[in-house]
């Protein structure tokens, strides 16, 4: 059974070894990467969690509670809304600079604001959490920014790269490609 949002991302996959960016619109911002197992997996859970909210809300309105029907049913559209946030979280790119989504904030930066792109070894969050450990990230520099107030881009501890370094490196790549392309042209 074909996944259509998973091969979306195939046209950057085969054409990756041809062209450093395949895209025909590059005006569409778009992650050049796939979301990661862990990322999709807590999303699976979560709508998981929601049918079952949604179940409940039916056999409750069926018993006559109106009310309390509707709370489960604004419970599970605020956790439908939640696990399709999680999908859209990390790095989105287009010919208009780098965008950073996370579950609650958006930044997003121009290229012309961009001073550089790189990989870096450093002590990066395992999942999001607070813990700490030692990994790579893909650190964007800011023109005119102190050197310590730079958050990453990407880590190859977060959700999309646990456990796929190859992943990570591509995503880098494709992200530093994207960089050194349009930071030339603002």
């Amino acid at each position: 059974m074909p996944l259509p949002f998973l091969t979306a991302d195939r046209a950057f996959d085969d054409a990756a070894h041809d062209a450093a960016l395949p895209f025909d619109d590059r005006d569409q911002w778009r992650r050049p990467y796939r979301p990661g197992p862990w990322r999709v997996g807590t999303a699976a859970l979560l709508l998981l969690l929601a049918s079952f909210v949604l179940f409940a809300a039916v056999i409750i309105a069926f018993a006559d509670s109106l009310a309390g029907a509707a709370i489960c049913a604004a419970l599970a559209l605020v956790i439908i809304a939640c696990s399709l946030r999680m999908l859209r979280m990390g790095t989105w790119v287009s010919a208009h600079g780098v965008r950073r989504v996370g579950f609650l904030s958006t930044q997003t930066v121009p290229w012309a604001q961009v001073a550089a792109v790189r990989t870096a070894q450093q002590p990066v969050r395992w999942l999001g959490l607070p813990r700490t450990v030692q990994g790579q990230a893909l650190i964007l520099v800011r023109r005119g920014q102190a050197a310590g107030g730079q958050r990453p881009l990407l880590t190859d501890r977060n959700a999309d790269f646990l456990a796929r370094h190859e992943a990570f490196n591509q995503a880098a790549d494709s992200i530093e490609v994207w960089a050194d392309e349009y930071r030339a042209t603002a």
